[in-house]
């Protein structure tokens, strides 16, 4: 570790402020991707605004047809909220196995979609369900948000503050985890409701999540199991590692993909 300022604002618009005008500062809420970042030096900001206790940004709430998750909402409130249990049960399971209990309590909502970790989660569920991210200056579509791996759409300056997911008439995620850090090595959500069919696979693309055409097409031409396990993905593009190669990994996005839609018939 080294040396830098911490800061705790009061207010979303004191913590904007602070970012604004600050010379190398960094935002932290759960801190679960930048506390190991600063023990390795892999990062070095002048100073950290911590957001974790803004209560504007940790909330769960019903609007209409969707619901609208704050950006600093800890995945346990996420997997165990009675609201997304009801509406889009999907995503509180989805929230339900990231990681392990400590990680649950500490990670956020907002931290993970604007670190946009290629095995990460919750980018998959936006993408599928065409969720809106809310910042403190725009709103930007989930399919405009994940530019590439460890990127997004934000600009210098701007705060995610909430993020608004529609319900879906059906939806799962299924996925294949690593057992030592319970990332995803592949891991794919499905989902069908007014915007269509979406098919959204994390931990398995060399740039990051991205949604699947080939599968999209095979579910909407019939919604089953059956329509998606003759698919077979290319694995061009996709991650080989000490974990996996990309034939394994493309071969389970097929497997988790079926897992998935069969979850949405049971």
């Amino acid at each position: 570790m080294y040396q830098f300022n911490y800061l705790r604002p009061q207010s979303l618009a004191e913590a904007a402020s602070q970012l604004a005008s600050l010379d190398d500062p960094k935002l932290i809420a759960g801190g679960q991707t930048l506390i190991p970042t600063l023990k390795q030096r892999l990062a070095m900001p002048s100073d950290l605004i911590d957001i974790s206790a803004l209560h504007e940004l940790s909330f769960i709430r019903a609007e209409g047809d969707a619901v609208t998750i704050g950006a600093a909402t800890p995945h346990a409130d996420v997997a165990t909220s009675a609201v997304l249990r009801q509406s889009i049960p999907a995503l509180a399971d989805l929230a339900s196995h990231i990681g392990d209990p400590a990680v649950r309590h500490r990670g956020t909502l907002g931290g993970s979609i604007a670190n946009n970790d290629p095995a990460a989660d919750y980018p998959a569920a936006c993408l599928a369900l065409d969720a809106k991210i809310h910042t403190t200056g725009r709103l930007i579509e989930a399919d405009k948000f994940f530019t590439g791996m460890f990127e997004t759409a934000l600009q210098p300056g701007e705060i995610i503050r909430e993020v608004t997911f529609p319900h879906p008439e059906k939806a799962a995620y299924a996925k294949f985890p690593n057992p030592a850090s319970r990332y995803a090595m592949v891991g794919v959500f499905v989902a069908k409701g007014p915007w269509g069919i979406r098919v959204a696979v994390t931990g398995a693309g060399q740039n990051g999540v991205f949604r699947c055409e080939e599968l999209e097409a095979a579910l909407a031409r019939n919604w089953s199991p059956e329509s998606v396990a003759a698919i077979r993905i290319s694995p061009e593009g996709i991650n080989s590692d000490l974990h996996g190669t990309a034939a394994y990994r493309a071969h389970l996005i097929t497997v988790m993909a079926k897992r998935a839609v069969t979850a949405t018939l049971a």
